[in-house]
């Protein structure tokens, strides 16, 4: 049996409360087609998801077949919903763009069942409700009454304790109305049935007992189960719940399909075939998803491109300005020193400066500036240093393009013919007789070299 143990549920809004229901008790049986009355907002669709587990109460519990739901997980109301009930809803809700049969295979999908055995068992409950003709088609293809069929196919494929149905026959002219109701009728004989509805006619005409509700509170009940009713149908002959939905590890649980579930492979092909089935939407989302990443590839490419273009200009700005490490050096900023201050700018100035008499002394004091500027001199130990180049060609391979050394060793060449006597081919006598003129060039720039071999790069 199902027991609803004083139910409260109320909904907030800011400062506004609105009690759904109000310390609701109710008990059903395992065989029964019960109709809940009532008018709007009178908490019987309340009533009905707190049944299907689709809402959980404020407080009270839910009993079924003697187990209570008080401790339930999440896990266990997944199983519960889908294994123990099955749902009607007024507006259908079946996939558009899914054949009925599919619809109907859902449900058992979800559960976990082989693909023979779902479509074994979906062709029969819409054989059950007169659909057979019509597994291929879509939902748009059927009349009102047809899609409802296909929803109480759906809601008893996996064959249900509970049947809930939220007005079924809502939205259904009145013979298709009564073709549903017939069908809930026959449905009742083995199972729960319980149905929300607006229609005290077909209430009174189909169920085997109605519930009223109103405010939230139950107002009238037709048959109410009796304090002496047996309920030994609703339990084993060991004492254990008969297929209550109890959660993993309690003891008499008896899962008639397990936890719910889904294969990847399944939820690949329910992915796939819902892409094919949407083409044009499934195109446009791709196309607009490949502007978007070959853009950003673009904008990466350009952006590496320009990087790698001044990185190779800078090292071609700096590979004609090499820095220059010789055996002597001289601080060029020291000399600059010797411009500022009291020493002047010129030998000149420099030995009238120093020249002033300190006062009361004839002593005429001197600063030897020029010897004092080549003390500035330094020896660079460049033979360290090529070893250190050498012992480390990898770090230093990241900071230089070339190193090149040059040895101050000019070759003393001479002409093998000395019939004309002696003549000196390096260094050259003519480059000897203008080494002024080249040293004067230096001064303007220009290469100061009077050998005339030079080392390779």
């Amino acid at each position: 049996m199902l027991q609803l143990k004083n139910i409260r549920k109320a909904y907030k809004t800011d400062d506004f409360t609105q009690v759904a229901l109000d310390d609701v008790s109710v008990t059903f049986r395992d065989s029964e087609f019960v109709a809940i009355l009532g008018p709007s907002g009178s908490g019987k669709t309340t009533m009905l998801n707190i049944l299907g587990g689709l809402d959980h109460a404020d407080s009270g519990e839910i009993v079924i077949n003697g187990v209570s739901t008080r401790d339930y997980s999440s896990k266990d109301w997944d199983t519960y919903r889908n294994h123990r009930v099955g749902f009607v809803f007024q507006s259908y809700n079946l996939i558009p763009h899914q054949t009925v049969l599919s619809n109907v295979e859902l449900a058992l999908t979800l559960a976990g069942v082989g693909r023979a055995e779902r479509r074994r068992r979906a062709t029969e409950a819409l054989a059950a409700v007169g659909l057979a003709n019509h597994v291929r088609k879509r939902p748009a293809q059927l009349s009102g009454g047809q899609m409802q069929r296909v929803a109480i196919a759906r809601a008893l494929v996996n064959d249900p304790d509970i049947v809930l149905a939220d007005e079924p026959t809502g939205a259904l002219d009145t013979d298709t109305g009564i073709q549903v109701m017939n069908i809930l009728r026959d449905v009742a004989r083995d199972r729960l049935v319980v149905m929300v509805t607006h229609n005290p006619e077909l209430a009174e005409r189909y169920a085997t007992r109605i519930v009223r509700v109103r405010d939230g509170r139950i107002v009238d009940d037709s048959d109410p189960i009796r304090a002496d009713e047996p309920v030994a149908a609703s339990l084993s002959p060991a004492g254990d719940a008969a297929q209550a939905p109890l959660p993993a590890g309690r003891t008499g649980e008896k899962d008639k399909g397990g936890r719910a579930s889904m294969g990847f492979l399944t939820a690949l092909s329910l992915s796939f075939n819902n892409l094919m089935t949407k083409k044009g939407r499934t195109f446009m989302t791709a196309f607009a998803g490949s502007i978007g990443i070959i853009g950003i590839a673009a904008i990466l490419a350009l952006s590496n491109g320009v990087n790698h273009y001044i990185a190779r200009t800078e090292e071609g700005a700096l590979s004609s300005y090499p820095l220059t490490i010789t055996k002597s050096s001289f601080d060029f900023s020291k000399l600059m020193g010797y411009g500022m201050g009291d020493s002047g700018l010129g030998g000149t100035t420099g030995a009238r400066s120093g020249a002033k008499r300190a006062k009361g002394s004839d002593d005429i004091p001197q600063r030897a500036i020029v010897t004092d500027m080549f003390a500035q001199v330094k020896s660079n130990d460049l033979g360290s240093f090529k070893t250190y180049l050498d012992a480390h060609r990898k770090k230093v391979g990241r900071y230089a393009n070339a190193v090149e050394y040059d040895y101050d060793v000019t070759p003393q060449i001479y002409m093998a013919d000395t019939s004309k006597g002696v003549t000196r081919l390096n260094p050259s006598s003519v480059a000897s007789t203008l080494q002024g003129g080249v040293m004067g060039s230096a001064l303007t720039g220009k290469s100061s070299s009077s050998g005339t071999f030079t080392q390779l790069v």
